[in-house]
């Protein structure tokens, strides 16, 4: 994923911009399409963010990224700052989220894809696993990742 995102800024929680290539580098990435106006998204959101903290405890190579179909840079921070695990996104109208958009596939909200480095997908649909496995199961789920992900 590093690869795929190079030279591409990242935010965190608390604003602070990182170039994607390099805090992500060597971690295990989820893309997360999703919109604050969105009811499923908002539905599923909590239970990303559940998964990704029991995920996050004992794997810290684990990483979600953001990327956000809002129509505002406003309604995507504060859907962001008051919903979302202490991951990170790709900033409002940065030509990146089109492209990975494209690229993925992405026709419906919210998705989500692991992927490798170099933006190979690894699981196509994590956003149902996780709600059908995920949630009682985490770290099965995340072996199950793995698997595939070498």
């Amino acid at each position: 994923m590093a690869h795929l995102l190079e030279g591409t800024t990242l935010k965190l929680q608390d604003g602070t911009e990182v170039k994607a290539e390099n805090y992500l580098e060597g971690k295990v990435v989820g893309l997360y399409f999703s919109a604050s106006w969105c009811p499923p998204c908002r539905a599923f959101t909590p239970k990303l963010k559940r998964f990704y903290e029991q995920i996050k405890k004992e794997h810290p190579e684990f990483e979600v990224v953001f990327v956000s179909r809002d129509r505002e840079d406003d309604a995507l921070v504060e859907y962001f700052n008051d919903h979302m695990g202490e991951w990170t996104y790709i900033p409002f109208g940065n030509e990146k989220i089109q492209e990975l958009l494209a690229k993925y596939e992405v026709k419906t909200i919210p998705s989500m894809r692991i992927v490798k480095p170099d933006g190979t997908v690894v699981v196509k649909d994590a956003r149902t696993e996780i709600q059908e496995k995920g949630i009682d199961a985490p770290n099965d789920l995340w072996e199950e990742w793995l698997a595939f992900y070498d």
